[in-house]
């Protein structure tokens, strides 16, 4: 009886394999293999650190076929980049929108030498939205109890009743993180729309300072972009911002960080000090000028 419960699970998650092997590819990249799933109907998604930063990009899909790609579009803070591949018949993978449950079982399933890469693990981590070391904003904080090879970065992460939720990436100190299936539609969207992703931009240069007998800190402007929102809105230089949208900014940082995870577009009103006044001043996000 248990051999027959035993044969169940382990059939269970051959069929669950077999189902989702369509949707990924093996990626290659100037001496890099990762894994990738089909997005959308000639568009691959894969991690923006496996892609090499020249080079010629290829793919090859569960059937042996092996396809030039065109790198669309990449988002290092969020380590999402879109490939376009002209030839790709493969069916787009269609992600569960359903919550994640910690403990739940999840199937890793990648691409290696035209065949499944495969892993299982549980879901270790699920916690609210947060910013990745590079200011990306992460709908979702989804951790496996699993250590992810490299060339299985990039694969679908799928459900018991499987159902894709995200893609595996390695993330820092060893962890592996699923990108979840908010965030990639949300940045591959903006990738497929425009080439890049917008980055909210304030326009000034920024300094920790003490403000006042109660040394409390604030921001003080060191520079300002003459065409930048902070300029558009009248902040100069010199002026002190103490709060955004009502919260208190202690440092810089935490300024930043607020101003990574405002859309770009929302009007913000920041308190700021001039010449020992404080006052409201409405900023409009803008994005951040290409270099």
């Amino acid at each position: 009886m248990i051999a027959t419960a035993f044969a169940d699970l382990s059939n269970s998650f051959a069929d669950l394999v077999a189902q989702t092997a369509p949707y990924v590819v093996e990626v290659e990249s100037r001496r890099s293999l990762a894994s990738g799933f089909v997005w959308r109907d000639g568009f691959v998604v894969t991690p923006d650190e496996t892609l090499a930063e020249e080079g010629a990009v290829r793919i090859e899909t569960a059937d042996g076929t092996v396809l030039d790609a065109e790198v669309v579009g990449r988002d290092a803070a969020t380590d999402v980049a879109l490939l376009r591949v002209a030839g790709l018949t493969q069916t787009p993978v269609a992600f569960d929108k359903q919550p994640v449950r910690p403990g739940a079982l999840a199937l890793i399933v990648g691409a290696a030498e035209s065949g499944p890469l495969v892993a299982h693990a549980m879901v270790a981590v699920v916690g609210p939205g947060w910013q990745s070391m590079r200011g990306g904003t992460i709908d979702v904080r989804l951790e496996l109890d699993l250590r992810l090879r490299r060339r299985a970065e990039g694969s679908l992460a799928v459900n018991g009743e499987g159902a894709a939720f995200g893609m595996a990436v390695r993330g820092p100190r060893g962890r592996t993180l699923v990108i979840p299936a908010a965030t990639i539609e949300r940045i591959a969207g903006a990738l497929a729309a425009n080439g890049r992703v917008p980055v909210a931009y304030l326009g000034a240069g920024l300094r920790d300072v003490v403000v006042g007998e109660d040394r409390s800190r604030g921001a003080m402007v060191m520079s300002v972009d003459p065409h930048g929102p902070a300029a558009r809105a009248g902040i100069d230089q010199g002026d002190i911002v103490l709060s955004w949208s009502g919260v208190r900014q202690r440092h810089v940082g935490m300024l930043l960080q607020t101003l990574r995870a405002t859309p770009v577009g929302a009007a913000v009103t920041l308190e700021i000090r001039r010449a020992g006044a404080t006052r409201d001043v409405i900023v409009t996000i803008g994005d951040r000028p290409e270099r």
